[in-house]
């Protein structure tokens, strides 16, 4: 295989992730985060292009690694409470890795190689409270290569317009449906005009569309019908959604409103795959990156996909083949009973209660650790 170039110079063996990049436009990034930064060199040398984190990983990083320790003991004995420390190991962590990021940033001229963090969880139903720490966050990490990780719930779609109207990268998170996507688009154009910005090209997003969750959900609902057609289906809910969704940003993203934007060099929000590690082990376990590929896309992959991936994923573009069958797929699934809005609804609170709970039992242990250093040192 053909040799790449590593951050040092030392040439390192082309990977499946490179032939992503380069053959079909779709950027790898690596749905992980933890200490030290610096395990990341080799993931970037094998072809990953950004990162995102969300709360349930610092979670498991923090309350795993004694690597944050030495740096919570300092904040705690400089007078921090449990949620100052929490934010500033995360900012740390963030800000590490967008310098290793860094120049890929400058070599796409801001297309790529981002670090996402995301708003505090509590603030999901919270628009103004999401604008505030939106704008506090973009402030603290102070890099160009950060984007803000903000919910697409319905009190939040308002957020990101006037978050992106100051300026600030963001990545929409947790988005579940087709109606709900077309609204966080608008959100983004809308954000965009209102900026009154001259030159655009430094404000740009990402919209995360899960994937896997969407399996989770509607085959267990397949299950319970039962008939044979119902069985059928099974597995096919995620990426019928996905390609319905990438067809809209293609009608979204062309025409004369975008590109009176494009001419001030506004970029368009990529949409970026999320939750894309297969649950049922039934499946081919890098079915939700070999079905989603194409130019203009991100897919954010944990561990075992994206190993997955660089030992026996197919690198061919998908993402706009048999857009027929996944019509087919979706009315075929409304038609058994199926909404596909209340399907989005449950996966979405669920979302925002799993990253409240990685949350919250952080801040717990957090909590009891820094009384426990407290009483030591008495």
């Amino acid at each position: 295989m053909a040799s790449a170039k590593e951050g040092n110079g030392a040439p390192t063996k082309k990977t499946a992730l490179h032939d992503l990049y380069e053959l079909q436009g779709l950027s790898p990034w690596y749905d992980n985060l933890c200490r030290p930064v610096t395990d990341l060199l080799p993931l970037i040398a094998s072809g990953v292009r950004g990162v995102t984190s969300n709360p349930t990983i610092f979670q498991k990083a923090i309350s795993s690694s004694s690597a944050y320790d030495d740096q919570f003991k300092q904040l705690i004995s400089a007078g921090k409470d449990a949620e100052s420390a929490y934010w500033e190991l995360v900012i740390k962590d963030i800000q590490d890795a967008c310098k290793l990021f860094e120049p890929i940033y400058n070599e796409t001229d801001g297309a790529d190689g981002y670090v996402s963090v995301e708003v505090s969880p509590r603030l999901a139903n919270d628009t103004q409270g999401t604008v505030e720490a939106a704008k506090w966050l973009h402030k603290v990490v102070n890099r160009p290569n950060v984007y803000i990780k903000i919910p697409a719930t319905a009190e939040c779609v308002p957020s990101i317009r006037e978050v992106i109207s100051n300026g600030i990268s963001v990545n929409v998170t947790l988005i579940f449906s087709i109606v709900r996507y077309e609204a966080v688009i608008d959100a983004y154009l809308d954000g965009l005009e209102a900026s009154g910005l001259s030159d655009l090209s430094r404000v740009t997003s990402v919209a995360s569309f899960f994937v896997s969750r969407v399996d989770t959900l509607i085959d267990k609902m397949l299950e319970k019908i039962g008939t044979p057609e119902a069985l059928s289906l099974r597995g096919k809910a995620a990426v019928a959604q996905a390609k319905l969704a990438n067809q809209l940003y293609q009608k979204k993203f062309s025409g004369p409103r975008w590109e009176a934007l494009a001419k001030k060099g506004a970029k368009k929000q990529r949409l970026l795959w999320a939750s894309t590690g297969v649950k049922n082990p039934a499946y081919p376990d890098t079915l939700y990156v070999d079905s989603l590929i194409g130019p203009d896309t991100v897919n954010t992959m944990p561990d075992q996909a994206l190993h997955a991936f660089i030992d026996h994923g197919t690198v061919s573009r998908t993402v706009d083949a048999n857009v027929s069958e996944a019509e087919g797929v979706y009315s075929a699934l409304e038609k058994l009973g199926i909404d596909w809005d209340e399907v989005g609804k449950q996966l979405e609170l669920e979302g925002v209660d799993s990253f409240k709970k990685s949350f919250d039992s952080l801040l717990v242990s957090l909590q009891e650790k820094g009384n426990s250093l407290k009483t030591a040192s008495v």
